[in-house]
């Protein structure tokens, strides 16, 4: 394992296809592409190649560093998709966006041949929900192709403890060892505590309360609580209402050492994180 974090020094994130991101010292938002019908926020609006590919461009034009692209719904009870579903939504739009120049691509998945197909279409990036617990040969795909690696948390599915950060190092720490196994170098691997997932909002708050605490794994952190239940708890506004809320937890996160902002809505994510940056450096740069 690594040693602790400097969250706010320049560390290179390498990835796929001899690419690489520079995380520390300015916030990168990862943008949100569900090419599904039943994402929680934004399911069906874009199933087709072409309405996937201009909200892409759209998101890079806004800001986004990062397209996350995604065949499966993770809401809670949503109905599971077979492989083959999942890739027939995904794998044309990564090609398509592949073309683009200078687009990062991540597909979110938690599938080793989904990700192994991913990569070889063009993405650069692994994001697995599940934190190469639910099909470790992922961790095998990253590290023979060079990909980044997303490792999130998951309390779903599993024994968990009363002690949220512990809890969430104790999985991590397993994933990492796996994803180190299979040889992924750790300039390769981020970590994401997993907002949302099997958490409401006595979890979610105080994770991003403690954030800091997983400083210690020695892994640049990604945070997706873009429009998530807990906001929705605290502000009373339906999904697609919730950019400011999430716009909010960003930058407590920010200020906490996140790296990396898994988002739906670019513009007052960036705008607000940008103002962050701005605080944490002590100045505001032209």
């Amino acid at each position: 394992m690594a040693g602790a974090m400097k969250p706010f020094e320049p560390t290179s994130w390498q990835l796929a296809h001899g690419r690489s991101l520079e995380l520390g010292p300015e916030a990168l938002i990862m943008g949100v592409l569900n090419v599904t019908p039943d994402s929680f926020s934004d399911g069906g609006d874009h199933l087709d190649v072409g309405t996937a590919v201009e909200r892409a461009r759209d998101m890079q034009a806004k800001g986004a560093a990062i397209i996350d692209i995604g065949g499966e719904s993770t809401k809670p009870n949503a109905d599971p998709v077979d492989s083959k579903t999942e890739q027939s939504r995904i794998l044309p739009v990564i090609e398509a966006l592949s073309k683009e120049p200078d687009m990062i691509l991540s597909v979110d998945t938690y599938r080793a041949e989904t990700a192994r197909l991913a990569v070889a279409a063009g993405a650069h990036i692994v994001n697995d929900v599940w934190g190469c617990q639910r099909e470790p040969d992922i961790a095998q795909v990253a590290a023979s192709s060079g990909a980044g690696l997303v490792i999130m948390n998951t309390r779903r599915e599993r024994p968990v403890l009363d002690d949220l950060l512990q809890d969430a190092t104790q999985f991590l720490t397993r994933s990492v060892a796996i994803a180190q196994t299979a040889g992924v170098p750790d300039e390769c691997i981020v970590l994401d505590p997993g907002f949302g997932f099997a958490k409401t909002i006595d979890h979610d708050i105080p994770i991003l309360c403690e954030l800091e605490r997983l400083h210690a794994m020695g892994y640049p952190l990604l945070v997706g609580t873009s429009r998530k239940r807990f906001l929705g708890a605290i502000t009373g506004r339906e999904a697609h209402e919730r950019g400011a809320a999430t716009a909010a937890t960003s930058v407590v996160a920010r200020q906490k050492g996140a790296a990396i902002f898994r988002v739906h809505d670019i513009e007052v994510n960036k705008d607000a994180l940008r103002v962050t940056d701005a605080v944490i450096r002590g100045k505001i740069s032209p």
